[in-house]
């Protein structure tokens, strides 16, 4: 321990012996005597190292003292940020005490790892040794929902999530209850995730060694289900999707339901639209068709004697129920005005481009249709080739969806639900149908067992109620101006500034129980995550999980015959 800087319970620092050296993050352990205690270990992470010149006054010294004509010493000191003492008796480090490098058990009582009963690994920390998260904070036990902040495709946000989800499903940190865990995954950044059963072709020795150092076995996501939105102007229902031709199944909401369920409020699910008075008229609107609306066909409806069979339909009969006077009391309220209605109706009609893609009264109607964790441990629903405003209708109405059977089902199961850009659904002004389904999640979800891991590139931009009901917060590469927001008040300022250069795969990982935020490299993805990574689609299996069988395996083989010609 040094002499020559204060020394507190909550931080101190240590001098380096020469061929010695400390890094940042790297962890350190020192013990002190005290009267009627006795030894009282002090843990912590070093937070800042500084290098200097002993003698030096001026800073030209530098090439004196290089050419040996004055004498000096070079001297390097460690700044130390606690993280743990054991007994919990806080007294500062005394000078002249020995600090050693922790490792092996001394480094999981530092980083408080053997008080972990369920530990997710999320990567290596600077000295090669697995950094982990606790299950607890995860799964609603103690606390809930990740927050993940960078620069987009530079941080790797979604990279990163996806590699927690695989470590929760498969460290068997989850035991039995993994049967029932399931992570429900939007995708908005191309096909990259459709791909997550395919192993990469990049998976080689070298990544499995990785893998294994953190006690996980490298491949892809065993259980995945895939959903995407149908061809437009194709009445066959095929997927949207160009990279993977089979095991997407495409999704849709047929009129009846649209009406039945009273999805019209997502349509308007931008946040300024409940600042304005036509969101009466919304569910005015809303409330009347599933009064009125019976069902036809194969998702067609019958409203006042009228069959529509598509969106455009709908949307039609509306505008002329709201512009007919003798209607328009009945549809909209008696006191609504003109202007009002007006609003409603240019808002309604905008959407017709978004959303009559997936708002279907024309479809053949199939198995599976509807987007469903049930098949799968981890279902995608892919949206990239949807307009931004039918993303926000399917991310709504889906989540409405899931939380409904949850709340039906109780919280046996765990339901991860990843989501990126997610201050474009829940943003820091305003509200929307979104946004109060993801604060319904954030406030009480975790007692559901519905967990949200959230990706943004700016926490800053996002519903604070959302980012301080995360338990776990994890941040990669940010822009300067971003890091030195208030949201990011966890990070010291040594990682703050560190945030701004860190190179992709490398997060900063906040948990309750480690008051330093922890630096973690997670290994590359085992899974593919685009069409070229793509080693093939995984093996076909039974329903039982068993290698399919031959049916020509049980016929006796045909006797060799040299002169057994083929017969074309």
């Amino acid at each position: 321990m040094v002499g020559t800087e204060d020394s507190t319970p909550l931080q101190f620092s240590v001098a380096l012996a020469p061929e010695q050296y400390l890094q940042l993050d790297d962890v350190v352990v020192t013990v002190r005597p005290v009267p009627g205690i006795g030894p009282v270990m002090t843990a912590g992470v070093v937070t800042e190292v500084r290098a200097r010149h002993e003698g030096a006054t001026f800073g030209s010294d530098v090439f004196l003292i290089a050419d040996g004509v004055l004498p000096a010493q070079v001297q390097e000191i460690a700044e130390v940020t606690t993280t743990r003492v054991e007994p919990e008796c806080y007294v500062p480090p005394t000078p002249g005490s020995i600090a050693t490098r922790a490792t092996g058990e001394e480094r999981a009582r530092a980083l408080y790892f053997d008080q972990m009963d369920l530990k997710v690994p999320v990567g290596l920390g600077r000295d090669g040794s697995p950094i982990y998260v606790n299950l607890e904070f995860l799964d609603g036990t103690r606390g809930g929902h990740v927050s993940i902040s960078g620069i987009s495709g530079v941080a790797t946000k979604t990279s990163f999530a996806l590699f927690l989800l695989y470590s929760i499903f498969r460290s068997g940190v989850l035991g039995r209850r993994s049967v029932n865990a399931k992570a429900l995954v939007f995708s908005v950044k191309g096909e990259d995730l459709l791909f997550l059963d395919h192993a990469n072709t990049k998976l080689d020795e070298d990544l499995m060694s990785a893998y294994a150092t953190v006690g996980l076995p490298a491949g892809p996501f065993s259980s995945a289900g895939f959903f995407a939105p149908p061809t437009p102007d194709d009445l066959s229902g095929r997927p949207f999707v160009s990279g993977r031709t089979s095991g997407v199944k495409a999704f849709w909401w047929t009129l009846a339901e649209f009406c039945a369920e009273e999805l019209l409020p997502y349509v308007f699910a931008d946040a300024e639209d409940e600042r304005n008075q036509y969101t009466m008229v919304i569910h005015q609107v809303a409330a009347r068709l599933r009064r009125e609306a019976e069902p036809v066909g194969d998702g067609g409806v019958v409203v006042g004697g009228q069959i529509l069979r598509t969106y455009d339909d709908l949307v039609e009969f509306v505008s002329d129920r709201l512009t007919d006077e003798d209607e328009r009391r009945d549809w909209a309220g008696p006191v609504t005005g003109t202007g009002t209605i007006n609003a409603f109706l240019r808002r309604l009609r905008s959407s017709l481009r978004p959303l009559r893609s997936i708002v279907r009264g024309d479809l053949t109607d199939s198995p599976g249709r509807r987007v469903s964790t049930d098949a799968h441990q981890v279902t995608v629903v892919d949206l990239h080739n949807l307009p931004e405003r039918a993303q926000r209708f399917v991310v709504g109405v889906v989540l409405a969806a899931e939380t409904r059977k949850k709340e039906a089902a109780g919280p046996g199961g765990l339901l991860f639900t990843m989501i990126d850009e997610l201050n474009k659904y829940a943003p820091r002004e305003g509200s929307s149908p979104i946004k109060e389904v993801l604060l319904d999640i954030a406030e009480r979800g975790r007692s559901l067992g519905i967990i949200l891991i959230g990706a943004q590139q700016t926490a800053s931009e996002v519903e604070r109620r959302i980012v301080s009901n995360s338990s776990v917060k994890v941040v990669g590469r940010l822009d300067p101006a971003e890091a030195g927001r208030p949201e990011y008040g966890f990070l010291p300022p040594s990682q703050r500034q560190r945030a701004t250069l860190a190179k992709p795969g490398t997060m900063f990982v906040s948990q309750p129980e480690i008051p330093v935020p922890l630096a973690v490299e997670f290994p590359f993805p085992a899974w593919a995550t685009r069409l070229s990574e793509s080693a093939g689609p995984p093996v076909a299996t039974s329903t039982n999980g068993a290698a399919p069988r031959d049916p020509f395996a049980r016929l006796p083989a045909a006797p060799p015959d040299e002169h057994d010609d083929a017969p074309f």
